[in-house]
């Protein structure tokens, strides 16, 4: 990654004040606690909200493995299950999209051109918006049935393949760049393992250069294909660990002072902001929680963090009142 720092940008100075792996993992993708009435959006959903387009036949939000003490915390809360992500937790390869196996593809398709030759004639005089949604959303299931193949690296050429190296996070992180290259507006690709309690420095031997390798990779396979100006890439957990050593040689929970990058779009490359007191127990300059984080994602891909959405009719802002995005990390 020291050669892609050109694009990325280090915050070193989070507070999210919240050391549980649950509702930490819930904070960290939605930006801020739901309340007992409402549920808000995830990031993905937000993003599928925003950036997707109804005439889209891909996923708008593809979620691989993320799960925190067997609990997932993705989920599209009062925006609906439309903007709702496909989950991919047993296998890279969505399930249940295939045609039924007793059926040929000539069949598929007659059936297929029947069923819009019947659409077609029953919209003839009719205009309506149940009509046009009921179309929208056959078309984009259909679409999605066609798009299985993004999901298999086997159709990448083989020194891309390589680049990017024979692990399953590697794949993840391949497959999410075919994705965003066919149209998804979110990806979100989990790495396991992080949570060392115990033997720390063995475990970082393996998922560090890991990491290292896979996130150069990515950056410069985006550049390569002119895409890293338009995808910003967020690396990050629910917390960090604690600067101090325990007794099974790990590093516990720790949310007072902790990090993550950007990389991509929006971002001023090569840029480090806030900074820690030299034990790395606590902020001393530029503290931001989630919410502010949030805030800093969303404007550095165009979307106004002060929006606000509707339930029933009340107002609720994309982000808390009064949270200004990170003005120094923006390009």
């Amino acid at each position: 990654m020291a050669a892609r720092f050109k694009d990325t940008c280090v915050i070193r100075s989070l507070n999210t004040k919240n050391g549980d792996h649950g509702s930490a993992s819930q904070l960290m993708m939605r930006g801020r606690k739901d309340e007992a009435s409402l549920k808000y959006p995830d990031m993905g959903a937000v993003l599928a909200r925003e950036l997707g387009k109804p005439e889209s036949q891909v996923p708008d939000y593809v979620s691989f493995y993320l799960q925190s003490e067997g609990r997932n915390f993705s989920g599209s809360g009062f925006l609906g299950a439309r903007f709702g992500p496909m989950e991919l937790s047993k296998s890279v390869m969505p399930e249940n999209i295939n045609k039924p196996d007793h059926i040929s593809e000539i069949d598929f398709h007659d059936r297929m051109a029947l069923r819009n030759l019947w659409s077609k004639n029953f919209e003839k005089g009719r205009s309506s918006g149940t009509l046009a949604s009921h179309q929208q959303a056959f078309l984009r299931v259909n679409g999605i049935m066609d798009s299985q193949k993004l999901f298999d690296v086997a159709n990448e050429p083989q020194k891309i393949r390589t680049q990017y190296g024979p692990t399953q996070f590697a794949e993840q992180v391949l497959i999410a760049r075919r994705l965003v290259e066919s149209g998804v507006p979110f990806v979100r690709v989990g790495r396991a393992w992080w949570d060392s309690h115990g033997q720390n420095f063995e475990t970082h031997q393996e998922l560090v250069p890991e990491l290292d390798h896979v996130m150069a990779t990515l950056l410069t396979d985006l550049e390569d294909r002119g895409m890293l100006k338009n995808t910003l890439v967020v690396t990050l957990s629910e917390f960090g660990r604690t600067p101090g050593i325990n007794s099974s040689l790990g590093r516990d929970h720790f949310a007072n002072a902790w990090s993550c990058s950007l990389s991509g779009c929006g971002i001023k490359g090569g840029s480090v902001y806030g900074k820690t007191d030299e034990k790395g127990d606590k902020v001393v300059e530029g503290e931001i929680g989630a919410a502010r984080l949030f805030a800093t994602i969303y404007k550095a891909l165009g979307i106004n963090p002060q929006k606000n959405y509707y339930v029933g009719s009340r107002p609720v802002p994309l982000t808390d009142p009064g949270t200004e995005p990170v003005k120094e990390v923006l390009a």
